[in-house]
């Protein structure tokens, strides 16, 4: 059997440097726990003169890294680009089509080629890793492969994103607003300083609900649109409401089947105070596996950042070191099918409305018109007045309403002349 193993790691931004860090220290406790021997003998990187911790050896440098491929002998090759496509497909693709194991944290590449890549890795009898793209440092992708393997998994959902819920707990805590909150988060780091859009607007915890619903419930990857919604319209009024009703606003990406069908999703929601999810706070993440015998499962912990992806991705290596050959979605490709995707339309659920309106005579009659029209009930209503600007804020608590429903009714709020903002809506969970 194999006893040493040659290592190539493309991408040295926070989670590469970090990596290659890792595996320096703890090359012998991997030697230990292992009883291979690693090598790193090539890394990548666009810039080879930028400052970091440590000095790169001339003779391990490729700028281009598909040159890696026709110099050096590769075992395991470590993808931390974190692009979808061009240069990060192409190096994956090329190692597993070389016979080469690729650990990857790339949630982006995974959702939308992971079945071609997983294919090719089936077809040459290597790993494709990818336990880092979601959770961090969570162990939620291998919980459910090994772990829950033989259990019959209905309903996963759960707190994917850090940055969203670090600044829905800030804005909570501080009354401070979303812009606000955000310049703090991107000076932390929980951000990204030039164009954090991807996980504001739900995007990045869309990706990964892909991925764990390809995993739970043995599909390939779904390429359907999905519900999502961001955060990005969230105001402090609606947490201070929130608050006030014993809610917290939450980012939630949920995966569940629904009459055999998988329904995917991601937007923010009103969960009890009470609730484990609601407790969940600063940029930790949560995910909730819900399944028969096992019932319920929580895994929690640090969701992003270079030592939870780091742990991840040495948790992949020490498992492709231990000879642990397996399908990345837990089972053949042969035996995963096209997902039958669940109407989002007949969806329902209760919801959170709160609309911005002219204090006059005859404008909550209207309101309440309008939500009749569309078959939707309401549980709860609080009316907040301005008399400065002689405006007030309607707040609204419904029953059930389904998504259709809800959506023309939204439209109808919008021709409103004395609705003077977008309502705002959110779904309770």
């Amino acid at each position: 059997m194999k006893k040493n193993f040659n290592i190539a790691i493309v991408g040295l931004g926070q989670i590469g440097n970090y990596l290659y860090n890792e595996l320096k220290i703890k090359k012998k406790d991997i030697q230990i726990k292992t009883g291979k021997k690693i090598n790193i003998v090539a890394i990548s990187a666009k810039n080879k003169n930028k400052k970091r911790k440590f000095k790169i050896n001339k003779k391990v440098f490729y700028k281009n890294p598909l040159e890696i491929f026709k110099k050096e002998k590769i075992d395991i090759l470590i993808e931390a680009i974190g692009q979808s496509n061009g240069i990060s497909k192409k190096v994956v693709e090329t190692a597993l089509k070389n016979k080469i194991h690729v650990i990857t944290p790339n949630k982006a590449l995974i959702s939308k080629h992971g079945d071609y890549l997983a294919n090719l890795a089936e077809k040459n009898k290597v790993n494709l890793e990818f336990e880092a793209s979601v959770g961090g440092g969570i162990p939620i992708l291998r919980t459910i492969k090994e772990g829950l393997a033989t259990n019959k998994l209905f309903k996963v959902y759960g707190i994917l994103n850090g940055t969203c819920n670090y600044i829905l707990t800030q804005m909570e805590k501080t009354k401070d607003s979303f812009s606000n909150v955000l310049k703090k988060a991107q000076l932390l780091g929980y951000a990204e300083p030039s164009n954090p859009k991807l996980d504001l607007n739900g995007y990045d915890a869309l990706a990964k609900v892909k991925i764990l619903s390809a995993l739970s419930f043995n599909n390939k990857v779904s390429n359907k649109d999905c519900l999502m919604e961001g955060i990005e319209n969230i105001e402090s009024k609606d947490i201070e409401i929130s608050d006030q009703l014993n809610f917290r606003i939450k980012l939630l990406g949920i995966t569940e089947m629904i009459n055999n069908q998988i329904y995917e999703r991601v937007h923010p929601c009103l969960v009890n105070k009470d609730s484990y999810i609601g407790n969940v706070n600063g940029v930790m993440n949560a995910v909730i596996i819900e399944g028969n015998p096992v019932g319920e499962s929580v895994l929690q912990g640090e969701g992003a950042g270079p030592g939870p992806t780091s742990s991840a991705l040495m948790s992949d290596l020490l498992s492709i070191l231990r000879g642990n050959i397996k399908y990345p979605f837990g089972i053949s490709k042969n035996r995963r099918v096209n997902p039958k995707i669940y109407d989002k339309n007949k969806y329902s659920n209760p919801l959170y409305l709160r609309l911005e309106v002219k204090d006059k005579p005859g404008v909550l009659s209207s309101i309440t018109k309008i939500l009749a029209n569309h078959k939707i009930s309401i549980q709860r209503l609080i009316q907040i007045p301005d008399n400065k600007r002689k405006t007030a804020s309607i707040v609204i608590i419904t029953y059930n309403a389904n998504e259709l429903n809800s959506k023309k009714c939204l439209t109808s709020f919008k021709l409103n002349k004395n609705i003077i903002k977008n309502p705002v809506l959110i779904r309770l969970f």
